[in-house]
């Protein structure tokens, strides 16, 4: 009987299930659409992405965000947790939740959304999520 060869696919260490994360971009232009898109209530804070591509919940992205008038470019790794299906009741725009890593750029974001929020984090105003 012949041993087995290596296959580089199928190595030790290797993980051919295991994909690169897709990668998003998120310019936000206006607070209300900040404020809409904003998950506070995520560990680590996270950002609603309008995309018709299809995600799972844990699956792991690559976010590029900008915000309003900062011309900083947030690179954010995250993962899915929240997904809102196309034709998603009460009209919810089709996209997905990203949860911010626990990271610093994670956290510097989040620290970053909530300075431009402000007092209207504590509003009632619905949100693409809740």
């Amino acid at each position: 009987m012949a041993e087995p060869t290596a296959n580089p696919a199928t190595a030790p260490g290797a993980n051919p299930a295991v994909a690169r994360p897709s990668v998003l971009s998120l310019p936000i232009k206006e607070k209300a659409a900040l404020y809409a898109a904003y998950m506070p209530f995520l560990a680590n804070g996270g950002i609603f992405v309008p995309t018709n591509k299809r995600y799972k919940i844990g699956d792991e992205i690559y976010l590029i965000l900008t915000l309003m008038d900062d011309p900083t470019k947030y690179p954010i790794a995250g993962k899915i947790a929240w997904v809102t299906p196309p034709g998603a009741n009460n009209n919810k725009a089709q996209g997905v939740g990203v949860q911010f890593s626990a990271d610093e750029s994670g956290q510097r974001v989040k620290a970053r959304i909530e300075e431009l929020l402000g007092a209207a984090l504590r509003s009632s105003r619905a949100t693409h999520t809740l």
